[in-house]
């Protein structure tokens, strides 16, 4: 609630909440800080634990100096909630009485903010946004929700009358990592982001209307929603390359959330060194669903049926298992489908169990102790190990790739001949350290390994450009959750891989959530409606039936296409220097095969730059961005270096369109293509 401040000036009385506040929020981290816990630890692990969760509530409590404590008020309506006042902002802070000064935009008497229209005021009475310049309070906007007839009344400290914080916050210039869009957030993406944890959602999403935002800010609101729960079970976000983590990783720490982990799924299936590459037909067929049966044959072929009853001595006495017996128990195992590596420690104990049975029969009283020490009987072990030998899967998927009788067995029925031979090297390797394994490979291997040894599950999962994974990949993400939920972010317009997703249903039935629930944000919220409409001239030639995105932007954006008279990279060279003269991140994207020539044209002409990955900063704002890489990322002005390069630098045209898509749609504020070579037919006229 927010204290009273005797002026007549509303922007005075709240950058006084605002002083106050921040006062508080210190004094909050000051007590922190000063906490002794040298009395009340019971041990040295103990103590350790408690420091280190002193140490990130700190982190969590910092004051960021360009970062807006908070960002909106609302007024309820009495008797709501007593008619009380509460000012909406990224983490709770309260006074030295508890009362509260900042709510949490997680809490449930938050919602309104994001929720509440003139339709369904939900018993807000006026919804007061602020706008902030280098960190101070500069404006505000206020809705009337209870008073239809009310208009949106703004004011700043120039006294403008017109000020669209919304509109502005969005174009504020882009300088640095991904920033939150808390303050921004719309009551569709709101919905998404408070969906329960039980359920898993996917999110289609074309380019700008905040998908990855949406996705990061529900992981925040899970946490804060089911933390001691999801603090167990642990939480993960999944992109695409490790340049798109980067750009994302400050995100949650802004929003106070500091121990969720990030990775790609080539890390996910680190279990050996990718050295090599497959061509995009191997690579389809290695990342095709059919492997995983292909897979799970060869692992149980290793089981082999018992010939030769068994004797076990203790003592003076042996005790003899019939081979049939041991048949039954083998058989058994299998039928049950679980885990090869389960099974095999199993077997011993079942084992044990069938010797037990006649030491009863015998008379003997045996207890658990016997059974164990049977179980580990030499006899019992040789059983086991011919039966059922320890797979290594790294091994196992060399041979298959080596060897063409033991694939074509596994593969019959399965895959065709042609498709078999497109797995087997040309050259095998001899083991598997000096294998030159793709990134596919080691997919295949995290398959195996999966069916010898149960995978960890987590509490829930992000996955990222989800539009771009194989069926395995998604098999392999899926492992990471089957007990967990998972929120699945992509646009099926922007796979630029040969086996790109075709439609969420069969996605999320690799995935394993064929339950989940399709969101779709048609919004578009990012990309200025000039460049977003030449962009989807593209989609009826590469994603026919999808809806494009609506611009909600009332700002066009510079939108110019230049054609060179010679060589492009001059022309391309003076666009970095106009687009420069802009406030903001540039960013100069280019088909793979070209970077290397604009590299030296920009250093030629004294024009430093950054690589994907590399933070921009006031000093340095252009990124020399390969086409590969530049999904998911934003940058305020955008130079395009010839469409019909990125286009042919696919393996088809259908993903070199696509690539083309992702590249005409990163501007945030404006764009620029330059070409020498002719534009892509399909650029040429807009869709019906």
């Amino acid at each position: 609630m927010s204290a009273a401040v005797p002026t007549d000036d509303p922007l005075v009385r709240e950058r006084s909440h605002l002083s106050a506040s921040r006062a508080a929020l210190r004094a909050m981290r000051e007590e922190v800080e000063a906490l002794d816990i040298k009395d009340v630890t019971a041990n040295w692990v103990n103590s350790i634990v408690l420091e280190r969760q002193i140490e990130d509530r700190v982190k969590a409590l910092a004051d960021l100096a360009h970062t807006p404590l908070f960002f909106g008020r609302l007024d309820y309506l009495p008797p709501t909630q007593q008619g009380q006042r509460f000012y909406i902002g990224r983490r709770h802070v309260h006074d030295a009485h508890g009362d509260p000064m900042v709510i949490d935009w997680r809490a449930p008497v938050s919602q309104p903010y994001y929720q509440a229209s003139k339709k369904d005021p939900r018993d807000v009475g006026l919804r007061r946004r602020f706008g902030y310049t280098g960190g101070e309070l500069t404006a505000y906007e206020d809705e009337h929700l209870s008073d239809p007839s009310a208009e949106t009344f703004s004011g700043s400290a120039e006294g403008s009358r017109t000020s669209k914080l919304l509109q502005t916050e969005i174009e504020r210039p882009r300088v640095g990592p991904m920033r939150d869009i808390v303050a921004t957030i719309q009551p569709e993406q709101d919905e998404i982001v408070r969906a329960g944890l039980s359920g898993t959602v996917c999110v289609q999403g074309g380019p700008g209307t905040g998908k990855t935002a949406v996705g990061l800010h529900r992981v925040a609101y899970l946490l804060y929603a089911h933390r001691e729960r999801l603090a167990r079970t642990g939480t993960l976000v999944i992109g695409p390359n490790r340049s798109f983590l980067h750009y994302i990783e400050q995100v949650l720490p802004a929003l106070g959330e500091l121990e969720v982990k990030q990775a790609t799924v080539d890390d996910l299936v680190a279990h050996v060194e990718v050295r090599g590459a497959d061509g995009a037909p191997t690579a389809v067929v290695k990342g095709d669903a059919r492997m995983a049966e292909v897979l799970r044959r060869a692992v149980r072929s290793h089981v082999k049926l018992p010939t030769e009853p068994l004797m076990v001595v203790r003592g003076s006495r042996r005790w003899r298992v019939p081979a049939y017996e041991l048949e039954e128990i083998v058989r058994e195992l299998t039928a049950r489908d679980i885990r090869y590596g389960a099974a095999r420690e199993a077997l011993p104990q079942r084992i044990a169990h069938a010797v037990l049975v006649r030491m009863e029969q015998a008379g003997e009283a045996p207890d658990d102790r016997v059974q164990d020490a049977v179980a580990r009987n030499t006899a019992v072990k040789a059983v086991v190990k011919e039966c059922w030998p320890q797979i290594d899967p790294p091994k196992l998927v060399l041979r298959l790739l080596s060897d063409p009788e033991f694939l074509a067995e596994h593969a019959d029925g399965v895959l065709s001949d042609e498709e078999q031979k497109l797995l087997l090297w040309a050259k095998p390797a001899r083991s598997v350290k000096t294998a030159k394994w793709s990134a596919a490979d080691a997919v295949l291997i995290d398959e195996a390994t999966d069916l010898v040894e149960r995978t960890h599950s987590l509490g829930h999962v992000v996955l990222d450009e989800a539009q771009d994974l194989s069926p395995m990949q998604y098999r392999a993400v899926g492992r990471r959750c089957t007990t967990g939920s998972a929120t699945v972010l992509g646009d099926l317009a922007q796979g630029t891989t040969p086996w790109a997703t075709r439609s969420w249903e069969s996605a999320l039935a690799h995935l394993g959530k064929p339950e989940a629930r399709v969101e779709e944000l048609t919004a578009g919220f990012r990309v200025p409606s000039e460049v977003i409409a030449y962009a989807s001239r593209l989609l009826p030639h590469m994603a026919p039936g999808l809806a494009p995105v609506e611009s909600v932007r009332e700002n066009p954006g510079a939108f110019e296409i230049r054609e060179a008279a010679g060589p492009s990279e001059a022309a391309v060279v003076a666009a970095c220097a106009d687009a420069l003269r802009h406030e903001g991140s540039i960013g100069l994207i280019a088909a793979d095969a070209r970077i290397a020539p604009l590299a030296e044209a920009l250093e030629a002409a004294g024009m430093p730059y950054l690589s994907p990955g590399e933070e921009t900063t006031a000093e340095s704002r252009l990124t020399l961005v390969p086409a590969s890489l530049a999904k998911g990322l934003e940058y305020d002005y955008v130079v395009l270096d010839e469409p019909a390069a990125v286009v042919d630098g696919e393996p088809d045209e259908r993903t070199g369109l696509r690539r083309l898509y992702v590249a005409l749609t990163r501007a945030v504020s404006g764009l620029t293509v330059v070409h020498a070579a002719p534009l892509p037919a399909q650029l040429a006229t807009a869709p019906a």
